[in-house]
């Protein structure tokens, strides 16, 4: 557990050396699928104070290890897990650009090929939370707001959801790839949010274009980079 302590630990440091985070406000978390346990961000501490040592050890059922607290955000990651086996890595940021779209309450489309190299299709944002559901389990059921939100979809082909006023939520095989989609996300929404400064209305990437980029990085005869 030590070594995936110190994966989450660094991937933690990615999103301020990314410019991804203000202060404190983001977390990225990291799964053991032997033992069941997660390993996540502490809940508020500033990323230059962070050590490997500080990150939490969590259950599935939420109890956590050690003196400190884990990130309040630690049911939404516990939920997705707990519904996609296929994920390692999640991310949480409150980046700019994505979290204007999520604040705007609109999904980003995808207009062309920087954002059809990494999601199939547009970027969903959920709908906005009930009364009821911030006033209950908050965090479980933004967790769940994602899940209806993806609906079908593999969350390997969408690896990321901006949950409405609030911010985009990003994950991957592991918790670099977690980051790395982060990152990407970012310059998509910045890439979009400039796209609408140009034109009310631009075309979103014809099916046979975003097919062809998406398939030739994730499809089973992809091509791009070195074997």
């Amino acid at each position: 557990m030590t070594e995936l302590m110190q994966q989450v630990y660094e991937a933690n440091m990615q999103l301020p050396a990314h410019q991804l985070v203000t202060y404190s406000w983001g977390n990225v978390s990291a799964i053991d699928r032997e033992s069941g346990l997660m390993v996540i961000k502490p809940s508020g501490v500033a990323y230059e104070k962070l050590r490997p040592a500080d990150m939490v050890l969590v259950g599935p059922d939420g109890h956590y290890q050690g003196p400190l607290r884990p990130s309040s955000d630690t049911a939404t990651h516990l939920a997705l897990y707990q519904k996609y086996p296929e994920l390692g890595g999640i991310v949480h940021t409150h980046s700019p650009y994505a979290t204007a779209w999520a604040q705007a309450r609109r999904s980003i489309p995808a207009y062309g090929t920087t954002h059809a190299d990494y999601f199939y299709g547009e970027i969903p944002c959920t709908r906005p939370l009930t009364r009821q559901e911030v006033d209950g389990d908050y965090e479980l059921n933004t967790g769940q707001v994602i899940i209806n939100t993806l609906e079908n979809r593999s969350p390997l082909q969408v690896p990321a959801v901006i949950v409405a006023q609030h911010g985009p939520f990003c994950w991957g095989t592991d918790a670099a790839e977690a980051v790395h989609n982060a990152v990407v996300l970012e310059e998509v929404a910045r890439l979009a949010w400039l796209s609408c400064q140009l034109s009310q209305q631009p075309g979103a990437i014809p099916p046979y274009l975003q097919n062809k980029h998406f398939n030739r990085k994730h499809g089973k005869n992809a091509y791009y980079g070195q074997k």
